[in-house]
């Protein structure tokens, strides 16, 4: 997978491969006795001409809180609503299936959560029904608002 360039919340830059971190992460927690859930979102803002994303990785500890990190890339293309949310999914995408196989080796339970509304009145329902499909093609667990925390909270406080 291309090297992103990922950091924790407290804005400290993680300087290896996410994979790496992540497998010292789940190592660590699960040493600490911990039982984790991960919830991987991302969440777009348009900024002029540019679109800035935002994925994050969230760790939950059952019971005991949670952190999470984060990437940040801008794009130049100029997209409608549709594709932007479909483009938010691709990249979430992109690391849950990433990260799949370490989640499956430490038995994480994880969901993809898509910053997509239910409510037909909302213009990023249009993209509802493709982003249910790809995460859930995908073999992952599909969340979407008002349970999508990962990406209509976590990620969204990034981006704005």
């Amino acid at each position: 997978m291309e090297q992103h360039r990922w950091r924790r919340l407290d804005g400290t830059k993680i300087k290896r491969p996410i994979e790496d971190e992540v497998r010292t992460v789940l190592v660590r927690e699960k040493e600490m006795g911990h039982t984790l859930k991960v919830c991987i979102g991302t969440d777009s803002q348009v900024k002029g001409k540019e679109t800035e994303f935002a994925t994050v990785i969230v760790f939950i500890r059952k019971g005991k809180g949670g952190f999470m990190y984060i990437h940040n890339e801008t794009s130049q293309l100029k997209m409608n609503i549709k594709q932007r949310m479909l483009m938010e999914v691709s990249k979430s995408i992109e690391i849950a299936y990433a990260l799949c196989g370490l989640f499956t080796i430490y038995n994480v339970d994880m969901e993809v959560h898509a910053d997509i509304n239910t409510n037909h009145n909302f213009k990023s329902n249009d993209a509802l029904k493709e982003a249910m499909g790809y995460i859930m093609g995908m073999g992952f667990e599909f969340k979407a608002k008002p349970y999508a925390f990962a990406s209509s909270s976590c990620a969204n406080k990034v981006v704005q």
